[in-house]
């Protein structure tokens, strides 16, 4: 059966995103998931369905309790961190279309700089067989996200003549949309690429500025079907694609062994399924918004989804192609590295925005918008259309 048309996203709603929130993640969680409720023109007690990570802390039980929802119908959570975000609107898309709830609400919140920070290194690796994965790479010191990813940007610089300043051009886009955002932790704050490149190495070829923030903060999404939606107060923004994929041989942040380092196989798949759902190809959307977590990621997304060709995404960054008013505005809100890091959730807010034409940086007439999720893991992918 196929998900497309069937479900809509009804509401979006967070907290604000800041350094030191000083609340716990649990009320977090609460406060974003009453902010979407709202924007959706519901109350509580029309939810009966809740999806998150299984990274997340806030079980679906005490988000229930702390909003007052009589009972829940469906209840559901994504792995592999924030691979997982777009795959929690696919999960409540498929319960709305098969009738296992009528409103689900997909949430994320947590503590990601004042509290746990998933950049720090990774010194345990988990148990089962995650843990048996990171066996391989912990015991060399390579134990940090920056440290995963630096290995394939720099398999791809290599492979097709990429450099530095290509990926600083993503960060300099990213921050320059965030300085007018308002909602935006670098609201104002825009960089050059001087800047970029001045800024200190993390792992080479990552500097600093090729790196996501962390933020506190809370994200909520409220999905319903199409046809309630249409009377409720916003403008319905329709699903029509969204799909999880893996590559081969898929591992958690160390996507080494698929025969080609310098790809994101998973992201592939994923484009495959979602323009084959959807009916629509690369140059039918107005906008993307691309999982940002580390700049070189950025440019192999654009390959993979069919933006450009395989060693194209350097050129089509040249031009100022990603840029507001470029071929492909990519992440208006700023992105992961401009906006908030709320593990990609915040990027769906701003697909939504974009259709209903509320955007702080609106793109013209979009109809059309395709979101992902993270990669170097097993991951998901989203087209929000207007219908």
């Amino acid at each position: 059966m196929s998900l497309s048309g069937k479900a809509a996203i009804a509401g979006i709603g967070a907290t604000e995103f800041s350094k030191d929130s000083g609340r716990s993640e649990l009320r977090l969680a609460a406060e974003a998931c009453l902010a979407a409720i709202t924007d959706a023109g519901l109350t509580p007690a029309d939810v009966d369905g809740l999806v998150t990570f299984t990274a997340d802390a806030s079980a679906e039980i005490a988000v229930q309790r702390e909003l007052g929802i009589p009972s829940l119908g469906f209840f559901s959570r994504v792995d592999y961190g924030g691979g997982a975000a777009c795959g929690t609107v696919a999960h409540a898309a498929m319960a709305v279309a098969t009738g296992q709830a009528d409103v689900v609400v997909c949430y994320r919140a947590f503590n990601e700089r004042s509290g746990h920070r998933f950049g720090q290194a990774n010194k345990g690796g988990g148990a089962g067989s995650l843990g048996m994965e990171f066996s391989w790479h912990l015991p060399f010191g390579f134990a940090t996200p920056a440290a995963w990813v630096a290995m394939q940007a720099r398999r791809y610089l290599h492979e097709y003549g990429a450099t530095s300043e290509d990926l600083g051009r993503v960060a300099v886009a990213m921050r320059r949309h965030a300085a007018t955002n308002p909602k935006a932790w670098f609201h104002g704050r825009p960089i050059t690429l001087e800047e970029h490149q001045a800024s200190r190495w993390i792992v080479e070829p990552l500097h600093l500025l090729d790196c996501c923030q962390e933020s506190d903060g809370g994200q909520a999404i409220v999905v319903t079907s199409a046809e309630r939606a249409r009377d409720l107060p916003n403008r319905p923004v329709l699903i029509a694609g969204a799909a999880q994929g893996t590559g081969p041989d898929q591992m958690m942040m160390f996507s080494y062994y698929s025969g080609d380092l310098a790809s994101l196989p998973a992201m592939g798949r994923v484009g495959e399924r979602l323009w084959r759902q959807s009916g629509l190809g690369p140059d039918d959307v107005q906008t993307a918004i691309l999982y940002d977590h580390f700049t070189p990621f950025v440019l192999m997304q654009l390959e993979e989804l069919g933006f450009c060709g395989r060693g194209e995404a350097k050129d089509f960054l040249k031009d100022g192609g990603i840029e507001l008013g470029g071929r492909l505005p990519l992440n208006p809100h700023g992105g992961q590295l401009g906006e908030a890091y709320i593990h990609g959730m915040n990027g769906i807010a701003e697909g939504v925005r974009q259709v209903r034409g509320t955007a702080a940086n609106q793109v013209p007439d979009v109809t059309n918008v395709l979101v992902t999720a993270g990669t170097g893991v097993p991951t998901s992918g989203l087209v929000l259309t207007a219908g």
